[in-house]
């Protein structure tokens, strides 16, 4: 059954990288030589994963992906609501008015400036107030049209958060082409727009569990093919967790604790001419898990 909805997250993050590897540049921003590459998931599933050197924008190429990605979920789903969600390095006007021709919902953070900031003015003295009173952060909302200068096309829809916290002013922004009658400004940033951080833990997952960040081949293109192989490898453990996993302690368990659980354990390996036999411990604690997501897996093989 076809959802109503679906989110696609969109991020770019640092692979370090300590050799003379083509693509070779220095970032500012992480401080060190680096690849930057650019992921996109839908909750868990992911989609895209496409190596890139780190002096580019953060949002190069992501819109040939968005583009490929959103033929395929439009041809089995052609009536589904599709949203991107991304950080302020992918509010690009050409991503943007794509997404606007092609009937395709954004929300984008926004990066501050002088002018934004003055936009809120009266809502940043509210909430200074506010938490001045109570002694606890507190946020003040607007939603408000808004263009910058030169760089945008169009006037977009702004909500901004104007939050005061213990170290003093900390406003947000985020553009979007969500209705206000959908989502109120409160609700788009806290429940919407906030979720987006659940998506991290995912590359987390890539990089620290499955060794997305082991590019240290010469060539863009082999090093491109590894973090395909971990790509693929995150693929197999996130189908293991969905379908065999169900139900199970380790339904919602990262990939590194499912390697160091159930895959990571000692086995005894006989070798004959027709059948290779495993042994395994009688001791193993996770041994209902384990028969489980083999009936499981073998069950939605047929």
């Amino acid at each position: 059954m076809a959802p109503e909805q679906i989110i696609l997250d969109l991020d770019a993050t640092d692979d370090p990288i300590h050799g003379e590897q083509e693509g070779r540049f220095f970032h500012g921003y992480y401080g060190g030589y680096c690849y930057l590459p650019l992921y996109i998931f839908c909750g868990r599933h992911l989609l895209a994963a496409k190596l890139r050197p780190a002096n580019i924008d953060a949002a190069a190429g992501s819109l040939e992906e968005v583009i490929r990605i959103v033929a395929r979920i439009r041809a089995r789903w052609p009536q589904v609501r599709i949203v991107l969600r991304a950080d302020s390095g992918f509010a690009r006007d050409a991503l943007m008015t794509w997404c606007e021709a092609n009937g395709v919902d954004y929300l984008f953070g926004l990066a501050r400036n002088s002018r934004l900031e003055a936009e809120i003015a009266v809502e940043l003295d509210a909430a200074a107030a506010d938490s001045q009173a109570s002694g606890q952060a507190a946020r003040r909302f607007k939603d408000f049209a808004w263009t910058t200068r030169d760089s945008w096309s169009r006037e977009r829809r702004v909500v901004a958060k104007a939050e005061h916290t213990r170290q003093g002013s900390n406003p947000r922004f985020v553009v979007t082409s969500l209705r206000a009658a959908d989502y109120d400004a409160r609700a788009l940033y806290e429940d919407v727009y906030c979720a987006r951080g659940e998506m991290e833990n995912r590359i987390k997952e890539q990089q620290l569990d499955l060794f997305a960040d082991r590019t240290s081949a010469k060539t863009m293109r082999a090093n491109q093919l590894r973090l395909w192989f971990a790509s693929m490898a995150y693929v197999l453990m996130a189908a293991l967790r969905r379908i065999g996993l169900a139900g199970t302690q380790f339904a919602n368990a990262t990939c590194g604790t499912i390697r160091l659980k159930l895959l990571k354990i000692g086995a005894l390996v006989k070798r004959s001419v027709r059948r290779l036999k495993l042994a395994m411990a009688s001791a193993f604690p996770y041994q209902h898990e384990y028969r489980n997501a083999y009936v499981l897996l073998g069950q939605a093989a047929r």
